[in-house]
């Protein structure tokens, strides 16, 4: 069964946070760096990976995420804040701007 993770990336400015689900964390985050694939943060400039955890499947996946875009701002804050207390983008050295302008290409 393929794992699932559940992850909240915010803006440069810290003030907007979006809750995803995927299978593949380090595909998706490339696309949200890079500006695709999703309209919200796209649009908002969200693109930093604040915080994620790995599931042992797509259902589970799926569930977490429902439960945390229900959890009010301050929660998810709370959350990122075990494990990233620095709020630093945990995907900074996953990839460099060659990676990201080839993903932009291809879409």
């Amino acid at each position: 069964m393929k794992r699932g993770y559940v992850y909240i990336l915010t803006n440069h400015s810290r003030t907007s946070l979006y809750v995803g689900v995927t299978n593949d964390i380090e595909r998706r985050t490339l696309e949200h760096k890079a500006g695709i694939g999703s309209k919200y943060t796209s649009k908002y400039q969200v693109r930093f990976l604040m915080y994620y955890e790995e599931c042992p499947d797509m259902s589970s996946a799926i569930a977490r995420e429902k439960q945390l875009k229900n959890w009010h701002k301050d929660w998810k804050w709370n959350l990122i804040k075990e494990q990233n207390p620095q709020f630093k983008d945990l995907a900074s050295d996953w990839f460099d701007q060659s990676d990201i302008d080839s993903i932009k290409e291809d879409a």
